[in-house]
């Protein structure tokens, strides 16, 4: 079976973040994912990641200014020195916590810029990262993005991370491939992780539509993992879904993948 990490930015909500460490642990995952660590001292989400002995799997690069809508700033053109600055901070936390992946957010584009714009501000950044990215163990993740909960999200389809993959010349950009938002935007689901298997870095599964527990909907993830396993897949998936109400009691799905 594959390994299994939290994500603890929506399960185990009912505790305060720095907890949730220690949460996912007694639950039985081995890994966490999170969306951003930058709210908290450098010294404190390292300290409560070591306690817990859990791998960091996965956590994102800045998102800009949230409250103001951004959802990253990748491929925002005019904003390369910003990204900089956030992918360094995203360093700091990375080799701190000992994490090797860290997702690069592509952002939602103005509706008066071409899409071509935007991928090539994306891969421009890339091209200078990936180098750095590369001297510390760390690799680059794209994750497309489902337009219904992201409107305007540039990175929304697998073909374009691939494309992005194919024209930016580094080994550390994998695919982050987010099932949930594939079988919104695209589906095909099996068919996609048998041909790209490879270059797949992470994936991430919720129930579809209600973005709940993945034992909701209309995703057969069993049959996926049993899948994921025959294609010899080696790396983390990562539970970020919402739950339906108590984040320990909506766990009852992952206790047949534990054993």
């Amino acid at each position: 079976m594959p390994r299994f990490a939290a994500n603890i930015s929506m399960l185990f909500t009912e505790l305060p973040f720095l907890e949730r460490f220690e949460a996912a642990l007694d639950a039985g995952f081995s890994g966490v994912e999170f969306l951003f660590p930058y709210d908290f001292p450098l010294d404190e989400i390292s300290d409560a990641h070591k306690k817990s002995g859990l791998t960091q799997v996965l956590f994102n690069l800045p998102a800009g200014d949230w409250k103001r809508g951004d959802r990253g700033i990748g491929a925002l053109p005019g904003r390369e020195a910003e990204f900089e600055r956030g992918f360094h901070l995203a360093l700091t936390y990375a080799n701190a916590l000992s994490c090797k992946k860290l997702h690069v957010m592509s952002g939602i584009a103005p509706t008066t810029l071409d899409d071509r714009v935007n991928l090539s501000a994306l891969e421009g950044n890339l091209r200078r990262i990936a180098p750095q990215a590369a001297k510390h163990g760390i690799t680059l993740m794209l994750e497309p993005i489902n337009t219904r909960d992201m409107p305007g999200y540039v990175l929304n389809k697998t073909e374009q991370a691939f494309r992005i993959m194919g024209n930016v010349p580094a080994q550390n950009i994998m695919l982050q491939l987010d099932l949930y938002h594939r079988q919104i935007m695209q589906g095909d689901l099996i068919a996609t992780i048998e041909r790209h298997i490879q270059k797949i870095g992470h994936i991430q599964i919720a129930g579809v539509p209600s973005r709940n527990e993945p034992d909701t909907g209309e995703i057969n993830y069993p049959y996926i993992f049993q899948r994921l396993d025959e294609l010899g897949y080696d790396g983390w998936v990562g539970c970020e879904y919402n739950p339906r109400g108590d984040s320990w009691a909506g766990l009852s799905w992952l206790e047949p993948f534990l054993s």
